[in-house]
């Protein structure tokens, strides 16, 4: 009787006794047994199936049939992972919990991008490109991609690089993680002769079975040393090469970025190399874009075989697509509440680019990044001249507190802190106390309309029963359109104030700082409550519209 006939009647038994573990068993030898790989992988597949589809149907099973069944469908998985990025990563956690696990609970999701990170391997695809929402788990996937390409070819260079060492150092140690801890991971059943034989956190290389003039994996930031660190001849990965909204506002910074990436990065990449790019598409002018550009529309790159992947937050029903099992990912629900904030901000650009993948120019912006002065939260020596914050109330329900509090050194203004909320009046109006008291702020002004006349009222009886002396001032909001055309008239002042730098802030700070970026000559802006509040620090500073404020120092205050 010929292979291919015992085979079959392997098949045949199998069907008239789908409980029984021993005849599949058998037919997972034939697996080990086949020289044809092809024909071999197809049935491993097929054992697979029968064994997972006994042990769900259960019944009839006795518990050493299980625990058999349940042995052999993870080495089908083991037969497979080295050749099968899908089996790897199944495999790869198959000791952990099932709501532990990274990949079965997105796999609804993320099987769509493992499919065509096959395509590297598998020689179908040169280049890729992939856009999905933040903490959706783009970047583990990619943590666990490398691990097995590290695996399956130690001898060659592969360069991962993004934006900041902060995100570098991250996979960096989850890569020597999932190596080094067998308990949880099964790598090393994969690779068994494999070997990691050099680790340097300083310079985040690792070498696999022997050290390399160019190490089996170099972590580096697109803006640290790149030249000579690697010539990447097997996967160099491209992870978030833009910080976020201020670098995407940027003309001069998308031009660095791509000038790193063109002049550093790419020169890198031996001419074999496969290219993957992962990350928010903030601009249409970000690196991954400009190259999407190139390949798409010059006739040198006709045959360069390339994928473009964005999975939105939202799909076509306005549903997640990232509700993963075990509530490790985010309800419909949650997308919709993220939208509404971002809606009441006037920040529809960065919904759009962080979660839907929609890159969106921003014209019209009034505030550009570059133009304006930043500082590292130190301030200057000595005394401020004074200190004082300005208030535009709300009630919340969308529209915002913003208060940035100010430190003037002889004419320098340092906006040092802000309170900027669209929460009740019942949480805001006791933190903007909590802010005056902790600052020692001498003055503040109030712009209110008669709905919001109390705000102020609330917060100066506050004061008063505390025993803190305050100059407080206030006059009547402008419309909507007399602030506008402040706003736009106090431009310039606004420039020359010193915000906090990026990487320094709060999220409420960060959050008021989008506000501001957001705001446009033309155009409806649904909120302008952040530029708004520092068109009355103006105010206060030119004296407009308030009381002559006296300043106290704090020792007269009993600060």
């Amino acid at each position: 009787m010929s292979t291919a006939q015992e085979i079959a009647t392997l098949k045949r038994h199998i069907q008239r006794n789908p409980f029984d573990p021993k005849p599949l068993e058998i037919l997972f030898d034939y697996v080990l047994a086949e020289s044809d790989v092809a024909v071999a992988r197809e049935l491993n597949r097929e054992v697979r199936k029968m064994a997972t589809g006994a042990v769900k149907a259960g019944g009839e099973l006795s518990f050493d049939a299980v625990d058999r069944l349940n042995g052999l469908v993870k080495r089908t998985y083991l037969y497979g992972a080295k050749e099968n990025l899908e089996d790897y990563l199944i495999f790869l956690e198959w000791n952990r919990k099932p709501s532990e696990r990274f990949y079965l609970p997105r796999r609804r999701i993320m099987k769509r991008v493992i499919d065509n990170l096959q395509g590297f391997v598998d020689g179908t695809l040169d280049e890729m490109f992939v856009s999905m929402p933040t903490r959706v788990g783009k970047t583990t996937a990619l943590m666990f991609f490398i691990t097995w390409i590290i695996g399956r070819n130690p001898e060659a260079s592969n360069l991962y690089s993004a934006y900041s060492d902060t995100i570098t150092s991250a996979l960096y140690s989850g890569v020597l993680e999932i190596i080094n801890d067998p308990a949880t991971y099964g790598w090393h059943d994969v690779f068994p002769t494999a070997k990691l034989v050099q680790t340097n956190a300083k310079d985040e290389t690792l070498n696999i079975d022997r050290k390399k003039r160019y190490p089996s994996l170099t972590c580096r930031s697109l803006y640290g040393t790149l030249n000579g660190a690697c010539d990447c001849n097997g996967l160099l990965v491209a992870d978030d090469l833009i910080g976020g909204i201020e670098e995407a506002l940027s003309p001069d910074r998308l031009a660095s970025a791509w000038f790193k990436v063109d002049n550093n990065l790419m020169p890198r990449a031996k001419e074999q190399a496969k290219i993957l790019w992962v990350g928010t598409r903030w601009a249409e002018a970000d690196p991954a874009g400009l190259r999407m550009d190139l390949l798409a529309n010059d006739d040198k790159f006709v045959g360069h075989r390339y994928e473009v992947i964005n999975i939105p937050a939202l799909d076509k029903n306005d549903e997640s697509n990232f509700d993963y099992d075990y509530g490790v990912g985010y309800s419909t629900i949650y997308f919709h509440r993220r939208r509404a904030s971002y809606e009441r901000n006037n920040d529809m650009a960065s919904w759009l680019a962080q979660y839907m993948g929609q890159p969106i120019e921003r014209s019209g912006a009034l505030f550009i990044p570059d133009d304006m002065l930043y500082y590292n939260g130190v301030l200057p020596p000595g005394e401020p001249n004074r200190i004082f914050m300005a208030v535009d109330p709300s009630w919340g329900g969308g529209d915002f507190v913003a208060a940035p509090i100010c430190f003037d050194y002889d004419g320098t203004v340092y906006v040092h802190d802000v309170v900027y909320s669209d929460a009740e009046k019942n949480i805001t109006r006791p933190l903007i106390v909590e802010k005056i008291k902790k600052y020692g702020i001498q003055a503040a002004h109030f712009e209110a309309n008669k709905m919001t006349a109390d705000y102020k009222d609330w917060i100066e009886e506050k004061l008063k029963t505390e025993g803190y002396r305050l100059n407080i001032t206030n006059k009547a909001a402008p419309n909507d359109a007399a602030k506008e055309v402040r706003i736009v008239d106090r431009a310039s002042e606004i420039r020359e104030f010193y915000f906090l730098e990026n990487g320094k802030r709060s999220k409420e700070y960060q959050t008021f700082m989008q506000n501001v970026f957001a705001f446009k000559i033309k155009g409806k802006n649904k909120n302008d409550d952040a530029p708004d509040s520092l068109a009355i620090v103006t105010d206060m500073i030119r004296g407009v519209g308030t009381n002559k404020v006296t300043v106290m120092s704090r020792a007269a205050m009993g600060i």
